[in-house]
């Protein structure tokens, strides 16, 4: 999945950035709108369990691309540029970091993430006001020119471009309206930078760390929705953990009296906002975490690993997790009845390990 990282300057998005890809990325082209590109493999204890059980020859993790674009979203009250929302709109969701920090700690200067928040959701508002209002009017000749009986889908169209567009103007973001599926295939070539699904990550002090539970709980009460996931970090401090190594991390986390990975939660955060699970495969050549849509099919994530096993799909065995590592193997899960058969039509859960046998 790709993750855009937005915020006004200043915010500590890169530091963010740097943090999350432990400095190991692309380096984008500042002068201009090239962002910073970092691939993390996606930290999985579950994997690393099932693997130390069934030692197969390679580990593979699921991976996220984050891009980090040069700047904040909005420079000097100027609107972002057309290039920089295209190049968002492309993205399978937008990691939003609003600045509540200072630069010195004995300063009494505040910065308002809610501010930072409300200000950037209004400017991916507009984007998509002008997109929906660029669509209506090309509609509206297609209509009009349209002989008598071809207009019914241009004109369900703009029925529900006009509702969009109303929903915007009461300041209620695309991701957040009840839509059929036809209405969401049909919107979903409009790369809508509100319909997309949204992390809110506030990068605080230091100072702060022991209120993390207390600041997402207040900024989930005033920003949470439906795919809106929201959490908090410090960006400085993790930034300086990522080049520690990881026992040296995890002890600094100790000292601190901190439970949670601050990069590791943003990742974990990103995958609910998207509506993901993770699903395994796992055997002597390759243990391999997935990621997919929840309600997801046996057969659709047959298409994932690939084509020929989808076309030559027969049946797939599944069986939890926790109950292969309870099991010790998977001839003892298929003794107790642990490991089942299912079909193409089996609603796949997370956390299943699949084994699905083809035949082309």
């Amino acid at each position: 999945m790709d993750l855009g990282l937005i915020g006004q300057q200043g915010s500590g998005k890169t530091t963010v950035f740097n943090a999350v890809t432990r400095g190991h990325a692309s380096a984008g082209s500042f002068g201009g709108l090239e962002p910073s590109i970092g691939v993390v493999k996606q930290p999985d204890e579950r994997l690393d369990r099932l693997c130390d059980l069934i030692k197969p020859k390679k580990v593979t993790f699921t991976e996220v691309r984050y891009l980090d674009f040069p700047g904040g979203l909005t420079v000097r009250d100027q609107s972002p540029s057309a290039a920089h929302l295209a190049a968002l709109s492309q993205c399978d969701a937008l990691v939003l970091i609003a600045r509540a920090f200072r630069d010195d700690p004995t300063a009494e200067e505040s910065f308002d993430g809610d501010s930072q928040i409300g200000e950037i959701n209004l400017e991916l508002a507009f984007a998509d006001a002008a997109m929906l209002e660029r669509r209506a009017q090309k509609l509206d000749i297609s209509v009009r020119s349209a002989r008598p009986g071809e207009r019914d889908a241009d004109e369900r169209e703009q029925t529900l471009i006009q509702r969009l567009r109303e929903a915007l103007d009461r300041g209620e973001p695309l991701r957040a309206q009840p839509l059929t599926a036809d209405e969401r295939r049909t919107i979903s070539g409009y790369q809508l930078l509100t319909n997309k699904p949204l992390v809110i990550m506030l990068n605080i002090d230091e100072g702060d760390i022991g209120r993390i539970d207390e600041i997402e709980a207040e900024l989930t009460e005033r920003w949470g929705g439906p795919g809106v996931q929201v959490g908090a970090l410090c960006g400085k401090l993790e930034k300086e953990l990522a080049e520690l190594s990881d026992e040296e991390a995890a002890e600094f986390r100790a000292d601190l009296g901190l439970e949670t990975d601050g990069t590791a939660r943003l990742l974990h955060l990103s995958q609910q906002a998207l509506g993901l699970l993770t699903f395994y495969t796992v055997g002597e050549p390759e243990g391999r975490a997935w990621a997919t849509p929840a309600g997801s099919t046996a057969l659709d994530v047959a298409a994932k690993i690939h084509t020929d096993i989808a076309r030559g799909f027969i049946r797939c065995e599944t069986v939890g997790w926790q109950e292969l590592l309870d099991c010790g193997s998977y001839a003892e899960a298929r003794k107790r009845g642990q490991l089942r058969t299912e079909g193409k039509q089996y609603e796949v859960q997370d956390g299943d390990v699949l084994h699905i046998l083809f035949n082309v």
